[in-house]
């Protein structure tokens, strides 16, 4: 029999409207089309490094669409520069020892420019890394739209 594929997913940067969205939709074509595994890591690259997970399986993203923010929470922490005790320091190799630890096969990362920065860092250091450009100020370069934009626009006209 072969062994469930898990993915990791975290979010990034500010927050925006449509994270839990996008965190229950990628769980949904994870577990229910492909039979994957997913954990969430909480405060972003943090959630990683400090080993914050949560299983995220039905039972979890049921009722997360009508909640704001995000349920895994956020930080603008980049793997590369983050503070630790009091230090800054490169937390790249933590960062893929514990995907390897939790037998990752990819890790999603929700956020805007910054975010997709810290995502070609981690992918050039070895990681599968899938990106879902979120952002309230459309700014994602090649991108048309970002999910947290329409809404953003809504709310000031």
């Amino acid at each position: 029999m072969a062994k469930t594929k898990r993915i990791g997913i975290l979010t990034a940067g500010g927050d925006s409207p449509g994270l839990n969205a996008a965190i229950r939709g990628v769980g949904k074509a994870a577990s229910g089309f492909y039979g994957m595994e997913m954990i969430g890591f909480r405060d972003g690259f943090r959630g990683l490094v400090e080993e914050r997970r949560l299983k995220l399986d039905k039972a979890a993203l049921a009722g997360i669409l009508t909640v704001g923010g995000t349920i895994l929470g956020t930080s603008r922490d980049k793997p590369h520069r983050m503070l630790i005790d009091g230090r800054t320091r490169d937390m790249t190799d933590v960062i893929v020892e514990n995907y390897k630890k939790y037998d990752l096969h990819a890790l999603v990362c929700l956020g805007g420019g910054g975010t997709q920065k810290n995502a070609l860092h981690l992918s050039k250091a070895g990681l599968n890394v899938i990106t879902l450009p979120k952002t309230i100020d459309n700014d994602v370069a090649m991108t048309d739209a970002t999910f947290g934009f329409a809404t953003a626009l809504d709310i000031a006209t």
